[in-house]
C-alpha cells in the first residue's frame, strides 16, 4: 500500500472508502492484488527433475554421505546407478536428497502403514440393558452376551433401567449388578462402580485381557476348530472308502497225485 504522500487528494479520499483501480501514474501503488491463494498442496516427495535447487546434500543408497554436490551431478549419479533422486529433507539448507528406488520405497511405506493400522487397538464399549425384575432365562441370555464381549476384549456398560415405582427401589438394581459382576469375575473386573444416573443405574466391566490378546486367542481357536473339523472329515472319508479285499493266489491242488 502506498503512502498518502504519493496520492492526490481525490485518490486519498477514494482509497479511504475502499479499494479502487486508478488509471494513471498511481496505478501500480493503488491497485490491489486480486490473485486468490489456493491450489492443492502436494505431500509427495519431489524426485528427479522436480527438484529445483542448484545443489543438494547427497546420501547414497546404503546411507553413506556423499556430500554437497550440484543437482546435475546428483541426477547423473542417479541415472548411472538406475535409481531415483528423492528429496527427503526439503527444509534443510541445502536440501538432503537420497538415491533410492522410489517405487519400492512407496510400497514399503504403504505396507508399514497398513500393518500399523491392523495392530492398532480401538477401545470399544458395548452396552447391555437389564430390568430390575428380569427373569432367570433372560438373565442367562444377557450374561452370555456379556461373556462374549469380554472374551473379545471389549468393555461392557451394564445399564439397569427403572420404571415407575422401581425408581424407589435402587437396591434391586445394585444387587443385580453385583450378581452379574460375580458371575463374570473370571473374564472381567468392575472398572466403574454402580452409580445412579437419572432413572438408570450403570456399571462398567473391563476385560482382563487386552484387545490384541483376545484377537490372537480367537484366531488360534478358529484355527484349532478348522483343523479338528478337517481331521474328522478325513476320518469319515476313510470309513466310507471300500476296504481292500485279500485275493487268494491259486495254489497246487491237494487231490493231485504226488507222482504227477
Amino acid at each position: 500500500m502506498c503512502t498518502p504522500a504519493c496520492m492526490s487528494p481525490v485518490a486519498s479520499v477514494r482509497a479511504a472508502r475502499g479499494p479502487i483501480f486508478v488509471v494513471g501514474p498511481w496505478r501500480s501503488c493503488l491497485a490491489e492484488d486480486t490473485s486468490k491463494p489456493g491450489g492443492h498442496i502436494s505431500t509427495e516427495l519431489r524426485i528427479n527433475d522436480r527438484i529445483r535447487v542448484p545443489e543438494v546434500r547427497l546420501v547414497g543408497p546404503n546411507g553413506e554421505q556423499v556430500g554437497v554436490v550440484r543437482i546435475d551431478d546428483a541426477l547423473r549419479l542417479a541415472q548411472e546407478s538406475d535409481l531415483d533422486l528423492v528429496e527427503v529433507a526439503p527444509t534443510a539448507r541445502p536440501p538432503v536428497c537420497k538415491l533410492m528406488d522410489y517405487g519400492k520405497f512407496k510400497y514399503e511405506t504403504a505396507q508399514k502403514a497398513r500393518e500399523s493400522r491392523r495392530n492398532q487397538t480401538n477401545t470399544v464399549i458395548k452396552e447391555m440393558k437389564l430390568r430390575p425384575k428380569i427373569d432367570a432365562h433372560d438373565y442367562e441370555t444377557k450374561k452370555g452376551h456379556v461373556v462374549r464381549f469380554l472374551r473379545q476384549g471389549d468393555k461392557v456398560k451394564i445399564t439397569i433401567m427403572f420404571r415407575g415405582r422401581e425408581q424407589h427401589r435402587p437396591e434391586l438394581g445394585f444387587r443385580l449388578l453385583q450378581r452379574l459382576a460375580e458371575d463374570v469375575t473370571e473374564l472381567g473386573f468392575v472398572e466403574s462402580t454402580p452409580r445412579q444416573d437419572g432413572r438408570n443405574m450403570t456399571m462398567v466391566i473391563g476385560p482382563h485381557k487386552k484387545k490384541s490378546e483376545a484377537k490372537a486367542e480367537v484366531k488360534a481357536e478358529k484355527v484349532r476348530v478348522a483343523e479338528q473339523r478337517a481331521a474328522e472329515r478325513a476320518a469319515e472319508e476313510a470309513d466310507r472308502a471300500p476296504q481292500s479285499t485279500i485275493v487268494k493266489q491259486p495254489g497246487r491242488s491237494e487231490n493231485l497225485d504226488s507222482d504227477a
